[in-house]
């Protein structure tokens, strides 16, 4: 049964529930490091690594500090501690292993610490499946799984709108609709496209 619901959570978050095309989060970063992609690749890693590892210490932190104490109204205060202590961290990393890699990403690695979508998926941990469950060690589990594969959908989008991007340019666009105006018509068509994965709904 535990298996299903993985796959259950896996499928929601990559296409039925996107965090990008249907819940609308992280567009930010969507928009910026998607004009290449070998930097929306990287970029959609390191999202992923903040995602999971943050689902897992939100998690503890829930688990073993807030609720003990009765003291969940800091959750989000507590929870952007942890993103932001993770996201320097992801910095740090690049900045050493790849100096070319981190200046491609430039403001919008830094700008992982206020991306809503690995905030969204701390909150939205905390909401579905710490309160629910009843035992905290398959919260844990489909906390991880829904941080991991939230980070698999969001890597997922950025490669399509980068490569969509990439072909862009060598097409003939009309010189108003060059860059974001495109950019973000084309983001509403992959948007809808992703709509067909949960029906339609009138």
């Amino acid at each position: 049964m535990e298996l299903n619901q993985l796959f259950m959570i896996a499928i929601s978050v990559i296409f039925i529930n996107n965090f990008i095309l249907s819940r609308f989060l992280g567009l930010c970063p969507f928009i910026g490091v998607s004009k290449k992609t070998e930097p929306a690749f990287y970029m959609g890693l390191a999202v992923t690594f903040v995602m999971t590892a943050s689902s897992v210490i939100t998690w503890a932190v829930y688990i073993y500090l807030l609720e003990p104490f009765h003291i969940e109204y800091l959750r989000t205060l507590s929870f952007i501690l942890v993103i932001a202590s993770f996201v320097q961290l992801v910095e740090m990393f690049i900045q050493k292993t790849s100096p070319a890699l981190y200046r491609a990403f430039g403001i919008y690695l830094a700008l992982i610490t206020t991306n809503c979508a690995v905030f969204g998926v701390a909150v939205l941990n905390s909401e579905m499946y710490l309160k629910t469950t009843g035992n905290p060690l398959k919260g844990l589990l489909f906390c991880a799984t829904q941080g991991f594969f939230a980070g698999v959908g969001f890597t997922l989008v950025l490669l399509f709108m980068s490569g969509i991007r990439e072909r862009l340019e060598l097409c003939d666009v009309p010189g108003p609709m060059k860059n974001m105006p495109i950019a973000f018509i084309v983001a509403f068509l992959m948007s809808m496209a992703f709509m067909g994965f949960s029906g339609f709904r009138f």
